[in-house]
């Protein structure tokens, strides 16, 4: 489900698309799974919520999250080159190696900028990661 806002400027018109992925479970607050803008793709933090992942360790959760942020990809037209910045919150650093071993997995030679915070806590006790991202969608003809 794509929902798409505009919003006119003087100029001319200025386009926002609102998106929801059928294949990510559905947001169950006030947001959407991603914004684009002006040739860039916002994804909301993406959590293992409502995945089989969901009560299981980081690793478990991370494999989870960068399997949905594959299929947000994918339904794109575009690949984890086109990934730009990473911003993954965690609440325990204990399995930072085993972390580190499954992003370089997802992104191969194309590493994003990246942010590594450490947080209390997510909004649910069970979550142990929560990833954001901005993707360059550009000329999708152009990846795949």
């Amino acid at each position: 489900m794509v929902i798409m806002s505009t919003v006119l400027l003087m100029e001319g018109i200025m386009v926002i698309e609102r998106k929801n992925y059928p294949m990510l479970p559905q947001p169950v607050g006030a947001y959407v799974h991603a914004v684009s803008y002006q040739g860039l793709l916002y994804l909301s933090g993406l959590t293992a919520f409502g995945t089989a992942a969901q009560t299981g360790d980081l690793v478990e959760q991370a494999e989870a999250i960068f399997g949905q942020m594959r299929d947000i990809l994918r339904a794109e037209g575009i690949g984890f080159e086109r990934l730009l910045k990473v911003t993954l919150f965690v609440t325990d650093l204990a399995d930072l190696g085993r972390l580190r071993e499954v992003v370089f997995r997802y992104y191969q030679a194309d590493l994003p900028a990246s942010s590594l915070v450490q947080v209390k806590g997510l909004f649910l006790p069970d979550l142990k990661i929560e990833v954001e991202a901005i993707i360059a969608l550009g000329d999708r003809a152009e990846s795949g």
